[in-house]
């Protein structure tokens, strides 16, 4: 539970996006960033201003960004580009369709200010399909990670990996409490609880709620297993479904659209290997709206009562 991990400080991912940049900057060469005049919210200005001449600023122009960043992989370069998640995907979905996933090209599209915690930006700002839009190309890997600490290792893990990344984090701070020497690896969940009542697998910023919700289940009797599925594709199948093999219950919780997000995923791997009582903690087809994104999470159902009442109703389901 949340002993396990105490809470190291307060941190924003998007800033720990832009601490991996700049080491990668200093470590690897052929790393150059793109931009779409958002340096600031990207948290870029250090790689900026340390490699000058290898970042490019290209403006309000997201689809020239993606061209961009997929010929530069043909002389070996390794492009990370930024901007917020619904501009890094529902505005240029075609480009990434065509030039990036199609023709498998080393590009690393990084996404900030993803799901409803953008908080007063409202709906238009709050995309919450874009797991969905990313996971259903060919060649294109997934990450969505839970804190500082997890999204500094992210990207730096991507940029050994060959192939298209959609690496998505947040604007809001959260608690950092994965430690800052655990390694990241692609396509392998993160065990953070052992339990034998009830499987919950969490993504970004609901790894810590379900952390929460784990303390609560405990008081009640219930051993929940955590499990952060900081990859949503690749998914860690074995990981999956040897949790699920011992519980007989799952719940999800993620900052996305109920359809075509992580649970969505799991379902299927379930569905195909190993039917089982699941419940989903995520936005029911749902736009969201402008707010406080503390009150945003309680109001669309994402925050640790609801991962509590999922648990509880997965878990009478088994009988």
């Amino acid at each position: 539970m949340t002993e396990k991990y105490p809470v190291l400080g307060m941190k924003d991912t998007r800033s720990g996006f832009g601490a991996g940049l700049l080491e990668l900057g200093h470590s690897n060469p052929e790393v150059v960033a793109l931009c779409a005049d958002l340096i600031g919210s990207l948290k870029m200005e250090a790689f900026v201003e340390a490699f000058p001449n290898r970042f490019f600023q290209v403006g309000i122009a997201e689809a020239n960004m993606i061209g961009i960043a997929a010929g530069l992989t043909i002389g070996g370069k390794i492009p990370f580009t930024g901007t917020f998640a619904n501009f890094s995907t529902g505005r240029v979905y075609d480009q990434i369709r065509q030039s990036v996933a199609y023709s498998n090209k080393n590009v690393k599209i990084c996404a900030s200010h993803a799901g409803i915690t953008l908080g007063e930006d409202g709906a238009t700002h709050q995309i919450l399909e874009d797991i969905g839009l990313m996971r259903m190309l060919p060649n294109m890997t997934v990450i969505n990670t839970c804190d500082y600490n997890q999204t500094k290792a992210a990207t730096i893990a991507v940029a050994k990996h060959t192939g298209p990344v959609y690496l998505r984090f947040g604007r809001p701070k959260v608690p950092v409490f994965i430690p800052d020497d655990q390694p990241f690896e692609i396509g392998k969940a993160l065990l953070l609880n052992e339990g034998k009542d009830v499987s919950i697998f969490a993504t970004g910023h609901l790894v810590w709620t379900a952390l929460e919700a784990a303390k609560i289940l405990e008081s009640k009797g219930i051993s929940a297993e955590i499990i952060n599925i900081h990859t949503i594709k690749p998914l860690d199948d074995a990981a999956i479904i040897q949790s699920v093999n011992k519980t007989k219950c799952v719940v999800t919780a993620e900052e996305h659209m109920m359809n075509g997000g992580m649970g969505d995923s799991i379902a299927q791997l379930l569905a195909r290997c190993l039917p089982s009582p699941l419940e989903m903690v995520a936005v029911n087809d749902k736009f969201g709206e402008s707010g406080i994104p503390e009150e945003l999470m309680v109001k669309f159902g994402l925050d640790t009562p609801h991962i509590v009442e999922a648990a509880l109703r997965a878990i009478a389901r088994k009988a």
